[in-house]
């Protein structure tokens, strides 16, 4: 079907459309595009009549956390992850393995022009139950002020949500004997929460990177909507290396190599503040920017036309809620909010995760601990690479007199980077702007994905996020997506299932 096509028949479904919503109706749909007639009218009907067996595979999803960080239920993660994969009409599943945890790879084609990659992750960040409000692997049903009831639990919104609800519209479009527009290759991992240190392996794989190859571009499931409704289409994401730094009396030569009674401090070195004073000399005093030698000599700075886009995203944003969310009064350097957006995508960064030595339980020890650990991350813009910034890291600690400081990388990637004249973006906007959402450009979102391993030879496709819904608390306590919306401008379950359907339709037809 020709895009102007779908144009004229989403006017003629607002129309009718407009008399399915009652001004009374409990839970608002956001979509104004709400079909009344055509292939979209009966994949809603099945996307709506799926919505018990849609929350329910996101709470067994819940259940199930792997944890790559913990080597926790790897093995049964993938295979979960596959029984789903088959589940929603993908043949030729096979569970990758790799040097360390596996990935899952299938295909589904109909002998469609086009074909679609989509990226998605099993793994989740570990949780300390004792810091949720309802228990993070039940799944439970909760309200969430100004945006309606959400299923709560590890993984909700980071990813199994977003993902489950494009398996949902896969479930829907097969239940309305629609035809499915476009072939779709899954490609998924166990290791993104740990830096995905083995996923080339898997992307590069012969039958894998054939079919990846085929693809217009690949993107992960994403719940973009805030309060607002609006959506943050990003054009890249930063890179990141995730490692720690070990301080020690065995590697230095000074200091006890284990732990001794503090009382000793005067006469014997300290292996955490050794630490402490490699760790200083990597950022400016106040802590705010990367002192590491060579760090931006290759960092590519936004361009005008970047800087204008952030502003007028900032025009849609609400920075006291954001705020409010973070629990922050000032942003950094006092910056104004644009300004410190800006700075967001465009700044590399040096983060302390975790700092750890000797005891801290409750009460003192007095002990001078033989061994001090820093967890760090590094976030990567462009035309920064990992090898690059690990060379230098390494090269910066040796030079100030650290060489006994022991680096051990745990993973991480090069930047993302999507042209936002690709067939993939143009049909995100074109997507968004059929669904009635509003949207602005970001040249660069401030977190990361492996992205560039779609982007970069041999794949060399375009790779984004796409997605409607809502959630909060990704890598946090009481994380949650939402289900039922109650809010006239986020879409609940059932329209982000909608927003993926959607979205396979233009891009099929798209020019």
């Amino acid at each position: 079907m020709d895009i102007r096509e779908l144009d004229r028949l989403n006017r003629r479904e607002l129309i009718r459309g407009a008399a399915m919503l009652s001004a009374g109706a409990a839970l608002m749909r956001p979509l104004p595009t709400i079909a009344a007639d055509g292939p979209m009218a009966a994949i809603r009907k099945a996307a709506e009549a799926g919505k018990a067996a849609s929350i329910q595979r996101i709470r067994d999803w819940i259940a199930l956390p792997s944890i790559a960080a913990e080597n926790l239920n790897m093995a049964e993660g993938a295979a979960f992850m596959a029984e789903l994969a088959r589940d929603a009409g993908f043949t030729n599943v096979e569970i990758v393995p790799t040097d360390g945890h596996p990935g899952v790879f299938g295909t589904i084609d109909v002998g469609a022009p086009r074909t679609l990659g989509i990226y998605f992750m099993y793994d989740v960040k570990q949780f300390d139950a004792s810091e949720w409000s309802s228990p993070p692997l039940e799944g439970k049903m909760v309200d969430r002020p100004g945006f309606g009831r959400a299923i709560m639990g590890r993984g909700a919104v980071n990813q199994k949500g977003p993902e489950a609800a494009f398996l949902a519209a896969l479930h829907a479009i097969r239940a309305a004997k629609a035809k499915l527009p476009v072939n779709i290759v899954l490609v998924c991992e166990g290791e993104e929460e740990i830096g995905s240190p083995h996923f080339r392996q898997i992307a590069t794989k012969p039958n894998v990177l054939a079919a990846l190859r085929k693809c217009e571009g690949i993107f992960i499931p994403f719940a973009s909507q805030g309060q607002n409704g609006h959506v943050t289409v990003n054009l890249g994401s930063k890179g990141i290396i995730e490692l720690e730094l070990v301080a020690s009396g065995e590697k230095w030569g000074r200091g006890p190599k284990k732990d001794v009674h503090s009382s000793l401090k005067a006469m014997v070195d300290s292996p955490a503040w050794r630490l402490v004073q490699a760790l200083q000399t990597l950022v400016t005093r106040d802590g705010n920017t990367p002192a590491i030698d060579g760090w931006f000599e290759n960092v590519r700075p936004l361009t005008t036309r970047e800087k204008t886009l952030i502003r007028e995203a900032a025009k849609a944003g609400d920075e006291a809620a954001q705020k409010q969310a973070l629990g922050v009064t000032h942003w950094i350097d006092n910056l104004t909010y644009d300004d410190a957006l800006i700075r967001l995508a465009q700044q590399p960064t040096v983060n302390i995760e975790g700092l750890v030595a000797g005891y801290t339980g409750p009460g003192g020890k007095t002990i001078l601990p033989g061994r001090a650990v820093a967890k760090l991350d590094l976030r990567l813009v462009p035309n920064q690479t990992r090898a690059e910034a690990e060379q230098k890291l390494r090269a910066h600690l040796d030079k100030h007199g650290f060489t006994d400081v022991e680096m051990n990388v745990s993973g991480g990637y090069d930047p993302t980077e999507v042209a936002e004249d690709s067939r993939l973006v143009r049909s995100e906007l074109a997507t968004y702007k059929r669904l009635g959402v509003a949207t602005s450009l970001n040249p660069r979102m401030a977190g990361s994905w492996p992205g560039v391993t779609f982007t970069a030879p041999p794949v060399s496709i375009a790779a984004a996020h796409f997605g409607i819904g809502h959630g909060s608390g990704a890598h946090a306590p009481d994380e949650y997506f939402l289900i039922d919306s109650t809010n006239p401008k986020v879409a609940g379950l059932v329209d982000a299932t909608m927003g993926f359907a959607e979205f396979l339709y233009v891009l099929a037809a798209i020019k």
